[in-house]
């Protein structure tokens, strides 16, 4: 049990780093952090594979800018859903 909210408050610290670099922030607040930095991690690893420092089983740095790219894309959906 302490192993997962080890993991989502890692996930919400990298979507907040993630969403600080590109300017913009998710929906939901730390809700939206805990997914883009699950997420993050996840499309990071797989465009970027593990390297780096690893805290609760995510490569620090591929899941950072994974995360930026998935806050990018969300915020780009987001905006066309606002119109």
């Amino acid at each position: 049990m302490l192993h997962f909210i080890w993991i989502l408050v890692v996930g919400a610290v990298i979507g907040a780093i993630g969403g600080a670099f590109v300017g913009r922030k998710m929906r939901f607040g730390c809700g939206g952090n805990i997914v883009a930095g699950l997420l993050g991690s996840w499309i990071g690893t797989k465009l970027l594979g593990a390297w780096g420092p690893t805290f609760a089983g995510m490569p620090l740095f591929p899941a950072i800018i994974g995360a930026m790219i998935f806050v990018f894309i969300a915020s780009l959906i987001g905006a066309s859903y606002n119109h």
